[in-house]
């Protein structure tokens, strides 16, 4: 069985710290075929402490569907349930501990951002090397808060942009397995904030590239001279490491 149920065949009780051994024993019996796993651990009280992070969950608490079925999803990431979270593009997968032996599965998909989203970022960036650097730079600019922050026309995914499933008997829109997965992708915002392009399956290098090339056209018409491309994706890596 995948839990444990008491006499009247609801589950039974299982205390944090049992949860947190249960989790520990998983995650250590799972590294022997899988030891890549990438459990999620938050240090100390705050599920997120950069913009990145804070900024995804904060958008996740701004939407009524969400809010009420976020709580206990709190809990379980910061007691260490959630023991494998994987951001692919426009794609979630992570494994959650219950009260069983055996983690549940998830997986989350996002939708592509739409072609103007797209556009609209291309040109505010364009227009913005700072802002572009300081986003590979893992900080971020005040004057792109609104493009991302924007409620339903941010970058930052809406409820019915974000589809999900979870393996769990909860047949519930957003189950706690479900809730605790999608704060830990907040706190993988704070170690590394490009997984939010990869997310959202925007080439952030693309970006780099129309802002460095937007900069260095004016500067050189400026100049009375005439441009031609003046920097390719493939030299980014050596200037910026993306």
């Amino acid at each position: 069985m995948r839990g444990r149920y008491n006499n009247w065949g609801y589950p039974a009780y299982v205390s944090v710290g049992e949860k947190k051994a249960m989790a520990q024993r998983a995650i250590e019996r799972l590294k022997k075929t899988r030891p890549d796993l990438s459990p999620v651990v938050i240090d100390g009280g705050k599920l997120a402490k950069t913009w990145w992070g804070s900024a995804w969950v904060k958008n996740l608490e701004n939407y009524a569907d969400f809010i009420n079925r976020l709580g206990r999803g709190s809990s379980y990431v910061k007691n260490g349930m959630v023991i494998d979270l994987r951001i692919g593009e426009g794609r979630i997968d992570s494994l959650v501990m219950g009260s069983g032996r055996e983690p549940y599965k998830i997986q989350i998909t996002i939708d592509k951002m739409s072609d103007a989203k797209w556009k609209k970022l291309l040109v505010q960036c364009g227009q913005r090397i700072g802002s572009v650097v300081e986003l590979a730079d893992g900080k971020f600019p005040e004057d792109l808060r609104e493009l991302f922050m924007g409620k339903d026309s941010g970058l930052f995914p809406s409820p019915n942009e974000i589809h999900m499933n979870c393996s769990c008997p909860d047949w519930s829109g957003l189950c706690k397995h479900l809730a605790a997965a999608l704060y830990g992708v907040g706190a993988r915002f704070d170690n590394d904030p490009l997984l939010f392009f990869k997310l959202r399956g925007i080439p952030f290098e693309e970006l780099l590239v129309k802002a460095i090339d937007t900069r260095m056209r004016s500067m050189l018409n400026n100049a009375g001279k005439k441009s031609g491309r003046v920097l390719e994706e493939d030299d980014l890596s050596a200037i910026f490491g993306v």
